[in-house]
């Protein structure tokens, strides 16, 4: 027989205290048609269950005895109340579930056990995060894939294939629009492949490999379980973690799976915010590589937009009327990841992501190629001339601002190829760095945005990100000047 759960002191005091109130209560609220012990109701108004509270509302007077109650209660108690009443009944149910079953590998499962309540406690839990984020997108992501690699096959195109593409296609074709659609500084080849194969696709590879290790290891729902409360701070449950951490890799994929969260304001909150903060792989992975050679500048970077992502989630969340879904998910047991699944993981991403960002590369190119070809490209480039000025930059920075308009994740490749020209110092590529991230989504988010979430909705968003983005490059540009700041 199953015994009653015994709560803390204070909290078996409160429900005493609601218990002898029942009669009253019961009768004037019609509690009594609940199917539910006096216990339980009292535990339920004691976690502020909204069907009772509402219920409650007709008298003014017992909510403020109820709330006063609840505050008394909570200030004799060392963590939120109903963390207080969860962690009570968990306790109970492992207690239960240790009397009544036989642990054949008990020296393995404690050890399990241990890394879960390791993983999912925050004190515990942000350091082992922190860990990752050093070795898996810093060090594997960022220095290895983002440096060396890229480093490698990009060296290998400028010495190897972009000259042999130009003398081809100089033999060859004998007229020079013909030649620079295909070669030279902006052709198809020597620019749009080879950003989507030397720029894009090592970065991409490195992440949905360390992506995979942490999904087949079971890390990533009790990082969705340990970051619940941050996230209710942005309107969005432990369960937008996934659809985040996945937009770090893809934006387009991530704003596709929004559609497991629970309610319509969490799926207009996740793909507002990822539009907004998260950069795709491509994007964030060279970003880091431009910056590892600075740390300072990198972490004030990932402060900046770590900021920005909390700071207008908070205010979106507060804007949008409604509460954020209730968090629930299946929590599976950690193990070793087995490399067949990791590697399958990484090859079907790979393709999809290389697939989609491909054409959309060579289509970039062409329209640069027409733009150039009617001067419309130099129009364009002029009128942005003032707003690269005012963000601190050099005027050789507005044509990254265009790749950006295509995709963000080839603006990062153009500031990529500046950056090794040696044309901006540590400062402008912060800010660079900064207004490329909080650009406009890539064509291919775009065109999702429209399909998930409206075209009304998607209007609202670009015309909000697009000038939001080049204001908070203003102001940080303004900001480094007035401290003195030099990176």
């Amino acid at each position: 027989m199953i015994s009653q759960v015994i709560y803390p002191e204070p909290i078996e005091a409160a429900i005493a205290q609601l218990e002898s109130w029942w009669q009253t209560l019961g009768n004037r609220y019609l509690f009594h048609n609940y199917s539910l012990s006096p216990r339980s109701l009292a535990l339920l108004l004691l976690q502020k269950d909204p069907g009772l509270w509402q219920i409650l509302q007709q008298d003014q007077e017992q909510c403020r005895h109820l709330e006063v109650l609840i505050t008394v209660t909570q200030n004799q108690l060392h963590q939120p109340l109903g963390l207080a009443i969860a962690n009570t009944r968990q306790s109970q149910a492992r207690t239960i579930e240790r009397s009544v079953l036989h642990e054949t590998r008990e020296a393995r499962s404690s050890i399990t056990e241990t890394l879960h309540q390791l993983t999912v406690n925050p004190i515990t839990g942000f350091p082992i995060l922190v860990v990752i984020l050093y070795y898996g997108v810093y060090k594997f992501v960022g220095e290895f894939g983002a440096g060396e690699l890229v480093d490698r096959i990009e060296s290998f195109f400028e010495v190897q294939i972009n000259p042999l593409v130009n003398q081809i296609t100089a033999q060859i074709i004998p007229w020079r629009p013909i030649q620079d659609l295909i070669a030279h500084d902006y052709g198809i080849i020597t620019l749009g492949i080879r950003y989507a194969t030397a720029i894009v696709l090592p970065v991409v590879a490195t992440y949905f490999l360390m992506f995979s290790l942490l999904e087949d290891s079971g890390y990533l729902p009790r990082l969705s379980l340990m970051l619940d409360r941050l996230f209710k701070s942005v309107g969005l449950s432990g369960r937008a973690v996934i659809p985040m951490v996945l937009g770090l890799g893809c934006d387009t994929m991530a704003t596709i799976v929004t559609r497991t969260l629970e309610t319509r304001r969490e799926r207009l909150i996740a793909t507002f915010l990822l539009s907004l903060a998260i950069p795709c792989a491509a994007q964030w992975g060279v970003i880091v590589g431009l910056l590892a050679q600075k740390p300072a500048a990198l972490l004030f970077w990932g402060g900046f937009i770590t900021a920005i992502f909390l700071v207008v989630g908070y205010l979106t969340a507060r804007l949008l009327p409604g509460t954020s879904g209730r968090f629930y998910m299946e929590i599976p047991p950690l193990r070793l990841p087995k490399l067949r699944n990791v590697f399958t993981k990484t090859w079907v991403r790979m393709k999809w992501y290389f697939l989609e960002v491909l054409p959309l590369f060579i289509w970039a190119s062409v329209l640069i190629w027409v733009g150039r070809l009617t001067g419309l490209f130099d129009v364009i480039i002029r009128a942005i001339e003032p707003l690269t000025l005012a963000l601190g930059m050099p005027k050789q920075a507005a044509p990254i601002f265009l790749y950006g308009f295509f995709r963000r994740d080839y603006g990062a490749a153009g500031l990529f190829d500046l950056q090794q020209q040696g044309s901006l110092t540590g400062n402008q590529l912060v800010i660079a760095a900064i207004v490329l991230t909080l650009f406009l989504p890539c064509i291919a988010q775009l065109q999702m945005l429209i399909k998930e979430r409206g075209t009304k909705t998607t209007l609202a968003i670009v015309l909000f990100i697009f000038p939001f983005a080049f204001l908070m490059g203003y102001v940080v540009n303004l900001g480094l000047i007035l401290f003195g700041v030099n990176f």
